[in-house]
């Protein structure tokens, strides 16, 4: 089976659903297992076209064949969808993607924290008040969300799910990683990462996806399915 084959998903996902333990799988209440219907080609054609970019072809192929969104890994897989004549996509994080900068370059091969050279937080012990100190360190977390967050380090990157505590995953659209899957990880304070596969290649959508499936299935029924 290659990786763009996803003619096994949903039989999969059925079987998951309704195995007994499914729900405790980490985001299943979330998603319920379920995928929405796919894209057809020509509403594919129509939102790279209106997004001024192709798509890698891992999520393309999951797109038309498997579904538009729905059932994966964490909360689930954003759902892409036609709002308002807009092409977009819906989730907790899916707003981090800009689609006006998703034909961009995303520089990087490597992982990097924007956060990385900006000075210490305010230190209480130097401040003669209470007020003066709380005025320096909001001035300061300003600041440092202005650089954290700045919109600058994620074009190209396509949000895709999102893993609580505002850590998020995307896909990486053009530039020298393109078709690699990377974590956002600035809300904790460790910037952005390519997520790797056991054996230390970089993960690809399908890669990504699919092992999702495979340690929900080994999570459920750990001795194979009867």
């Amino acid at each position: 089976m290659t990786s763009a084959d996803w003619s096994d998903v949903r039989e999969r996902l059925a079987r998951l659903a309704a195995a007994p333990g499914a729900s405790e799988v980490f985001g299943a209440t979330s998603h319920c297992w379920r995928l929405e219907p796919p894209l057809s080609a020509e509403e594919l054609a129509e939102a790279e076209t209106r997004l001024g970019v192709e798509l890698p072809g891992e999520y393309r192929s999951f797109l038309l064949a498997a579904g538009r969104g729905g059932a994966g890994p964490a909360y689930g897989l954003f759902p892409m969808r036609r709002l308002d004549g807009l092409w977009q996509w819906e989730g907790d994080g899916a707003d981090l993607t800009d689609r006006s900068t998703l034909g961009r370059p995303f520089p990087h091969v490597e992982p990097f924290n924007p956060a990385d050279g900006l000075p210490d937080p305010p230190d209480e012990d130097y401040y003669s008040s209470e007020e003066e100190f709380n005025a320096a360190e909001d001035a300061y977390w300003e600041q440092h969300d202005v650089v954290v967050f700045a919109p600058e380090h994620s074009v190209g990157l396509l949000y895709l799910c999102h893993l609580g505590c505002a850590l998020r995953e995307a896909l990486v659209l053009t530039g020298p990683a393109r078709g690699q899957m990377w974590a956002d990880d600035t809300a904790e304070g460790s910037g952005f990462r390519p997520l790797h596969d056991h054996d230390g290649r970089p993960l690809g959508f399908a890669r990504w996806y699919r092992r999702w499936l495979e340690q929900a299935e080994d999570q459920v029924a750990p001795g194979g399915w009867l």
